[in-house]
């Protein structure tokens, strides 16, 4: 019998994923933190450079196995960016056509990505309006809109197989604190703290799932008035996370605590970590690391022990005309220094 072109598109994907090695979990020294241990999951080192390449994979498995593409059928997909170059990457091994909706504001770095793995970027004005932008264009081409937003929870197994969670608590098993106090993470779509949470209740650990919510991003406010249905005016300004509306992959249930951080907190902490390690990370995984650094010193203020775990979402190269330019960063982030002494203050370094 002769596999059909969804079999074979399945057993690619699932081919890339078997030679694909786990990313590394490290440990960042924190002196000023001698009972707290804290670790970074380093998911920009996947194929695409992001958290996101194991979201494209999920989507795309997702979408197959549902019977929602087919052979040649266009993609389409509504990004910030870093969503849309995973997405790219899976496109082009299936030979589909990949377009990304994104905004005008999205960094020129990961336009050049996604173009440079085949896809094509569609601009919007703003984060709200990519969503109707990639129905109207998927309508047009006869093509499938992945929605990321709505999908991102339901194409993850939160039980396991192979899953993020499944990877951080097996790494952490010969760790001082093996149990993570606190998982701290920001939400892209909503999945990975979707995912992380329901693992924590499925095997009943006790571990906080605390989600790291940017500047203009709703969620933080939608948990707190339990509302799903709250708008914000402006799109994130840290690319990867945050959203201007409630996403359907959001699930506020599965979250212990939120920490809103200022965009100039986020810029702070990415900068701080980047001098740590000796390289660059993007925006995002300095959202997560300013509220790492929050939770720690109420740790310690409590003279609490544990470890605290979060991630790398990206690496920084692809920001160098945004985030690392301290032009572009007084005009459009604001003025870091208030945050940086916070972070000297709380840490020492």
């Amino acid at each position: 019998m002769t596999a059909t072109w969804e079999q074979q598109a399945i057993q690619t994907l699932r081919s890339d994923m078997h030679r694909t090695s786990d990313t590394h979990l490290y440990r960042l020294d924190l002196p000023c933190y001698p009972d707290i241990d804290v670790y970074l999951k380093d998911e920009s080192t996947h194929p695409t450079g992001s958290l996101k390449h194991r979201l494209a994979r999920s989507l795309f498995l997702h979408a197959l196995c549902s019977g929602r593409i087919h052979e040649g059928m266009p993609i389409i997909e509504a990004s910030s960016g870093s969503t849309a170059v995973s997405e790219a990457y899976f496109a082009r091994l299936l030979q589909l056509p990949f377009y990304a909706v994104i905004t005008q504001t999205t960094s020129p770095s990961k336009i050049q990505l996604i173009e440079s793995l085949g896809g094509h970027c569609h601009f919007v004005a703003h984060a709200s309006e990519v969503y109707a932008a990639a129905q109207n264009l998927a309508d047009e081409m006869n093509g499938h809109y992945m929605d990321q937003f709505t999908y991102a929870e339901q194409a993850t197994d939160w039980r396991g197989n192979n899953n993020i969670a499944q990877s951080i608590f097996e790494q952490m098993q010969l760790e001082r604190h093996p149990v993570p106090t606190a998982l701290v993470m920001s939400p892209g779509t909503g999945g990975t703290s979707a995912t992380l949470g329901r693992y924590i209740r499925y095997y009943g650990l006790d571990t906080d799932m605390v989600v790291v919510d940017p500047e203009y991003s709703v969620f933080y406010e939608g948990f707190q008035q339990n509302n799903p249905h709250i708008i914000g005016e402006k799109g994130s300004r840290i690319e990867g996370i945050g959203r201007p509306r409630m996403e359907a992959s959001f699930l506020s249930g599965v979250i212990d605590r939120m920490i809103k951080v200022p965009d100039v907190a986020s810029v702070a902490a990415m900068l701080w970590l980047s001098e740590r390690l000796g390289r660059k990370v993007g925006a995002s995984t300095g959202t997560n690391v300013w509220g790492v650094l929050q939770v720690a010193q109420e740790m310690a203020a409590a003279g609490q022990a544990g470890s605290i775990v979060t991630l790398i979402c990206d690496g920084g190269e692809r920001y160098q005309d945004t985030y690392y330019s301290p032009e572009w960063v007084s005009q459009n982030i604001g003025d870091i220094a208030p945050a940086q002494a916070q972070i000297r203050e709380w840490t020492g370094l």
